[in-house]
């Protein structure tokens, strides 16, 4: 990724966040820009907010009267808003489970890009990314320096307990433990 459009996703990032704030909804900054918020490695594709469900068509009609241009995608789980040339995700249902209000309210409040706004716990980031791993997406190589870099800051008995079903975060979970990049079960 080239400065410009490191930039432009930055941009987009304090617009958004500062919108969801003058909306009063509940709202956290979650993917990976939560992961770099909490010292993790920069997201290279897009900006994820994550609103409950009940929420989504508040914070749409909310978005689109400041200006910003919202626009429905296929997939039924999250809008986009554009802001120039970046894509800024705001989903309400992650790891195919509607978000509430109650997701969200347990974040960190931290400083990002000189803002201060809500950002998901890096457990539950964590949790949300291993729980997103199947069969169509499955890239390690991703999620490990994710892990490296968040290890101190997660409850990994939470988070094996959160992705008990899914054969695709228990191996990577395997991994990271012979890594010595997390302590094993104990």
């Amino acid at each position: 990724m080239d400065e410009s459009d490191q930039d432009r996703l930055r941009e987009a990032l304090k617009r958004v966040a500062v919108a969801l704030k003058q909306s009063g909804v509940p709202f956290a900054l979650t993917g990976g820009y939560a992961v770099w918020a909490h010292g993790g490695p920069e997201s290279e594709h897009d900006v994820d907010f994550v609103v409950a469900e009940q929420d989504a068509q508040q914070v749409r009609e909310h978005l689109d009267a400041t200006g910003l241009a919202v626009r429905e995608p296929p997939e039924d789980w999250l809008f986009k808003v554009d802001v120039d040339d970046a894509s800024v995700d705001v989903l309400y249902r992650m790891s195919s489970h509607p978000t509430t209000r109650q997701d969200l309210a347990d974040v960190d409040e931290l400083e990002v890009l000189s803002v201060k706004m809500p950002v998901l716990p890096a457990t539950d980031v964590v949790l949300h990314k291993l729980n997103a791993l199947d069969e169509h997406y499955c890239d390690f190589a991703f999620e490990i320096p994710v892990a490296r870099a968040l290890r101190e800051q997660v409850d990994w008995a939470r988070v094996r307990s959160g992705t008990a079903g899914n054969d695709f975060a228990a191996a990577l979970i395997f991994l990271l433990e012979r890594l010595d990049i997390v302590p094993p079960a104990a």
